[in-house]
């Protein structure tokens, strides 16, 4: 890609001392993009391990944010904005597998359904789907959840699905209807962000669009299952997101 000639899009991708898994990843689009397509936005939240470096040259160009301090999930995306030149924004988490080129396709559905935000199908290290598309949650869906009650599958129109929300391991917009916006709500920390966005983009009339055969592959690491502190932060995330919606709401009904 000419350096003049901006990318069609920007990956943003955040590690948090994630080394190993970004380089992965970054191996991946490397084998499997068109590089002239892309630009990436690496930010690292953290330090690395001592002795981590991006590899020295990859087909694409490579835009690097270090943070002074931690940023939450969210602000980091928005700076990361800041700094794209494509027409299309992706966030993409480190833990993430490519299988093949994801972007092309999920552009090509874009211009092709108007959406405001896309998302490819996540299967686990065994195919398996994973719930990463589902109904807005609601008091009653995560009681029955938290039972055992499974997520109702997502019901495709032939390719494609309109999931309430995407989760945000991998979501692509095409740039305006994300700065449409305002990006992702800063408020939230980690949680509850993509939740967020889908709610206020389908408010605001736009489409959330899941695309059946393109697929990535994802490995979850369900910290808050693990640590209080994570726990604390989804359910203040979660909390969040009942009240400002609730709020929201009641303003469109009012």
């Amino acid at each position: 890609m000419s350096p003049d000639r901006p990318p069609l899009v920007s990956v943003s991708v955040v590690s948090h001392g994630q080394g190993a898994l970004l380089l992965a990843l970054l191996a991946d689009v490397a084998g499997y993009c068109d590089p002239a397509t892309l630009e990436v936005i690496v930010t690292f939240n953290i330090p690395e391990p001592a002795g981590f470096a991006l590899p020295a040259s990859l087909p694409f160009p490579v835009r690097v944010i270090e943070n002074p301090a931690p940023k939450g999930f969210g602000a980091n995306h928005n700076a990361a904005l800041s700094a794209a030149r494509g027409d299309y924004f992706c966030v993409l988490n480190p833990d993430v597998r490519l299988v093949g080129d994801p972007f092309t396709g999920l552009v090509a559905f874009a211009r092709r359904t108007g959406a405001a935000l896309l998302a490819p199908q996540v299967v686990n290290s065994r195919n398996e789907r994973e719930d990463s598309a589902r109904p807005f949650p609601t008091p009653l869906s995560i009681a029955l959840k938290l039972c055992g009650k499974k997520t109702p599958d997502i019901r495709f129109d032939g390719d494609i699905a309109y999931p309430d929300w995407v989760a945000g391991m991998f979501m692509l917009f095409p740039r305006d209807a994300y700065a449409a916006i305002g990006g992702f709500d800063e408020r939230y920390f980690l949680y509850y962000e993509d939740v967020d966005i889908c709610a206020r983009l389908r408010a605001a009339g736009r489409r959330v669009v899941l695309v059946r055969d393109i697929r990535v592959i994802h490995n979850a690491q369900r910290a808050s299952h693990r640590n209080v502190k994570y726990l604390r932060w989804h359910l203040t995330s979660m909390l969040r997101f009942f009240l400002l919606h609730w709020r929201m709401g009641r303003k469109r009904s009012g």
